[in-house]
C-alpha cells in the first residue's frame, strides 16, 4: 500500500512536473514571442528613426527653400510697395499737371479775350496816331528851327560839363580809394584780433584734449588689464564647466552601466527565486515521499 501510494504520488508529481514543464515551455514561448515582438518593434523604431532623419533633412531643405522664398517674397513686396509709391506719386503729378493744364487753358482763354480787346484798342489807337502824325509833322518843322539854335548853346554847355565831370570823377575815385584803404586796414585789425583769440582758444582746447587723451590711455590700459583677467577667469570657468560636463557624462554612463547590471541581477534573482521555489517544491515532495 505504501509503494502504491508512493507510486500514485510520483505519478501526481510527474503529472505536476509535466504541467510545470508545459507552463515553462509556454512561458518560454511567450517570452520568445515577446522578444521577437520587441525585436520587430526595435527594427520598426530604427526604420522609423531613419525615416524621421530623412524627413528632418528633407524638412530642413524645404525650410531653407521656404526661407529663400520668403526673402524673395519680401524683396518682391518691397519692390511692389516702391512701385505702388511711385505709381501714387506719378498719379499725383499727373493730377497736378492736369490741374495746371486746365488752369493754363483758362488763362489762355482769358489772354485771348484780352488780346481781342487789345486788338480793338489798337485799331482805335492807329486811327488816333494817324491824326497825331500830321500834327507831329507840323511840330517837327517848328522844332527843327528851334534845335538849330539850341545846338550851338548845348555844344558850349557840353564842353563845360564834360570838364566838370572829369574833375568830379577824379575826386570821387580818390575819396573811394582812401576810404577803401581805411576799411581794409580796420578789417585786417579785426581779423588779426579774431585769429589771435581763436589761436588761444585752440591752444586751451588742445591742452584739454591732451589731458583727456592721457586719461583715456590710462583707462584703456586699466581696461586691457581687466580684460586679460576676465579672459583668464572665463577660460578657467569654461575648463571647469567642461570638467563638470565630463564628470556628469562619466556618472551618467556609470549610472547606465549600474542600471544594466541591476536589471541583469534582477533577472538572475528572479531566476534563482524560481529555481529555489522549484527546489523547495522538490524538497517538499521528496520529504513527503520519504515519509
Amino acid at each position: 500500500s505504501i509503494i502504491r501510494r508512493q507510486r500514485q504520488e510520483l505519478k501526481l508529481l510527474i503529472a505536476e512536473l509535466k504541467d510545470r514543464d508545459r507552463e515553462l515551455n509556454d512561458m518560454v514561448a511567450v517570452h520568445e514571442r515577446h522578444i521577437q515582438a520587441w525585436e520587430d518593434d526595435r527594427q520598426k523604431i530604427l526604420a522609423l528613426a531613419e525615416r524621421c532623419s530623412l524627413l528632418t533633412s528633407e524638412l530642413n531643405e524645404r525650410n531653407a527653400v521656404i526661407k529663400s522664398l520668403t526673402k524673395k517674397l519680401k524683396v518682391l513686396e518691397t519692390q511692389h510697395n516702391d512701385s505702388k509709391i511711385t505709381l501714387e506719386n506719378t498719379q499725383q503729378k499727373f493730377k497736378e499737371l492736369t490741374q495746371k493744364v486746365t488752369d493754363s487753358s483758362v488763362h489762355c482763354q482769358a489772354l485771348e479775350e484780352k488780346n481781342q480787346s487789345l486788338h480793338c484798342s489798337i485799331l482805335e489807337l492807329s486811327a488816333k496816331t494817324s491824326q497825331l502824325q500830321a500834327r507831329e509833322q507840323e511840330l517837327l518843322t517848328m522844332l527843327q528851327l528851334k534845335d538849330k539854335a539850341l545846338i550851338e548853346t548845348t555844344d558850349q554847355i557840353s564842353e563845360v560839363t564834360s570838364k566838370f565831370k572829369t574833375l568830379e570823377s577824379a575826386l570821387r575815385a580818390a575819396k573811394l580809394e582812401e576810404f577803401s584803404r581805411n576799411r581794409e586796414q580796420q578789417d585786417l585789425k579785426l581779423t588779426l584780433n579774431d585769429v589771435m583769440v581763436q589761436v588761444n582758444k585752440m591752444k586751451d582746447i588742445l591742452s584739454e584734449k591732451m589731458k583727456e587723451s592721457s586719461n583715456h590711455q590710462e583707462e584703456i590700459s586699466h581696461l586691457k588689464q581687466e580684460n586679460g583677467c576676465l579672459r583668464s577667469e572665463l577660460i578657467l570657468a569654461v575648463e571647469e564647466a567642461q570638467r563638470k560636463d565630463q564628470l556628469y557624462q562619466f556618472t551618467k554612463s556609470k549610472q547606465v552601466r549600474i542600471e544594466k547590471e541591476l536589471s541583469s541581477l534582477r533577472q538572475v534573482c528572479v531566476k534563482q527565486q524560481r529555481d529555489l521555489h522549484f527546489l523547495h517544491i522538490n524538497l517538499d515532495s521528496s520529504e513527503d515521499s520519504r515519509q
